[in-house]
């Protein structure tokens, strides 16, 4: 078969996964499916070679990343039990102040947040994020929502452990230490550089309350008159002599108030351990006893039990198991999205699209990373998910990284930057932060739309310029 007929194929089944997702309101991880058996059969390797591709790609990505997406997600789930995100919001606008609390509320929703699932994380912090809007001065709403935006969908798809970047850590073959440290040094200079240039914006005119704000809440109405500390008694919490925070959260409420350090210490001591092993994988060197410990599945499980006798003191094994039982359903989504991701990765190298796509780049890394990102882009503005459309991009580009002298590592951070170029409509995360936030549609646009589209462009430049040093 012909190169152009194999990238006219290639290319239908993209569109043809779109619309099915779009006009034939199927799931995405079923379309996926459809997708690489379709470009299977239409490539010509046959009907016993495409079923064996597809089980095989989506066997090989959860072999990779499955366990490391259930640990992620099972302690994202202990620790919103224990009320810990609630009391860590709570917590910024008095330890940051007022000027840095929407860059310390982006880069903690963008790293040690990340195991949460993000709906269930935008659900348990607006309350509190909306609490802290009277406080913010000028345009305070407009930079909180946008920091909670950059926060949830750069940290998704570029910073470990979010569900994202493991997928494409997996995808891609890049190792979760080497995603962890490079993921995380552009994805956080995302966040802080794009929070800083959306709040200028807003500070110049960007920002008109009349028209982009709704009506305030009642909770920001009693609010609106108090002290910070105040406020955060107005929450339901109770205050200690050690001024930690004893949280109600629905009809949960802690049997045993523990540090919120000592919460999350476990996960964090996790995301250590594998940034030590990545940094041992880039100097060739390492320790057996570190080594083992420093594997991905190893240390999350350590930051994962960690969590679990800490919730178990704090709740009581009955809520613990409950948790638990909740952890498990979420991630059964995520786990068979991310293997249908992998079946189509897998046919895409079958197809032969490598060795074409390797013809049309140079050693330039720029080409490929600027191409997989529009990719992205153009498979995020159709189906509005971000890890779709980034493991789609990925999968594309990945049997040119190894032809080109190109780090795999640059190909998934770029499909991330581009996945993230214009949330908009189609994406459920934008409607809650447009509902929960108290904004109108046309200041989610502004604070979603526009400020994460800003996030992919910042987080392209960064990419390109990483890649001069590899």
């Amino acid at each position: 078969m012909q190169d152009w007929q194999i990238l006219t194929i290639t290319a239908a089944v993209i569109i043809g996964v779109v619309f099915l997702v779009l006009k034939g309101r199927l799931h995405p991880a079923i379309s996926l499916v459809i997708g690489a058996l379709a470009l299977g059969l239409s490539t010509g390797l046959g009907i016993e070679e495409t079923t064996e591709t597809v089980m095989r790609g989506f066997g090989n990505i959860l072999y990779e990343v499955g366990l490391l997406i259930a640990w992620g997600v099972l302690t994202g789930s202990l620790l919103h039990a224990t009320g810990a995100i609630t009391r860590l919001v709570d917590s910024l606008l008095r330890i940051f102040g007022v000027k840095r609390v929407p860059y310390a509320l982006a880069i903690s929703h963008g790293t040690v947040l990340q195991s949460i699932f993000p709906d269930v994380m935008l659900v348990m912090s607006a309350p509190l994020v909306r609490r802290m809007v009277p406080f913010m001065g000028k345009n305070g709403r407009a930079k909180l929502a946008s920091a909670m935006a950059l926060g949830i969908e750069v940290g998704v798809v570029m910073v470990v452990p979010g569900v994202g970047a493991l997928a494409l850590a997996g995808v891609m073959g890049v190792s979760l230490g080497k995603m962890l440290l490079f993921g995380g040094l552009v994805g956080v200079a995302t966040m802080v550089i794009t929070q800083l240039l959306m709040s200028l914006a807003f500070d110049r005119g960007f920002w008109n309350p009349k028209l982009d704000e709704a009506f305030p809440t009642e909770v920001e109405e009693k609010t609106t008159d108090l002290s910070p500390a105040a406020a955060a008694a107005d929450t339901g919490s109770t205050s200690t002599p050690g001024g930690s925070t004893a949280v109600t959260t629905g009809n949960l409420v802690e049997k045993k108030e523990l540090p919120l350090g000592l919460l999350f210490a476990p996960m964090l001591f996790a995301l250590l351990l594998m940034a030590v092993g990545g940094v041992l994988e880039i100097m060739e060197t390492g320790h057996p006893v570190l080594g083992f410990l420093a594997t991905p599945v190893v240390a999350l499980l350590i930051g994962l039990l960690g969590t679990f006798v800490l919730a178990w003191r704090a709740l009581g094994i009955e809520k613990v198991e409950e948790s638990l039982n909740n952890g498990f359903r979420e991630s059964g989504l995520i786990l068979i999205l991310t293997g249908a991701g992998g079946s189509l990765a897998e046919m895409v190298g079958q197809s032969g699209m490598g060795d074409i796509l390797g013809k049309f780049f140079s050693a330039n890394s720029a080409v490929p990373l600027l191409t997989v990102w529009l990719i992205a882009a153009v498979l995020h503005i159709a189906v509005g998910s971000i890890v779709i459309s980034s493991i789609t991009a990925a999968s594309l580009l990945a049997p040119v990284a190894a032809q080109i002298g190109l780090d795999p590592v640059l190909i998934a951070l770029a499909a991330g930057a581009g996945s993230m170029f214009l949330v908009h409509v189609t994406s459920n995360t934008f409607w809650l932060l447009q509902s929960l936030l108290g904004q109108t549609t046309r200041g989610a646009f502004k604070t979603v739309s526009i400020g994460v589209s800003v996030a992919s462009v910042v987080a392209l430049l960064l990419t390109l310029l990483l890649s001069l040093f590899f």
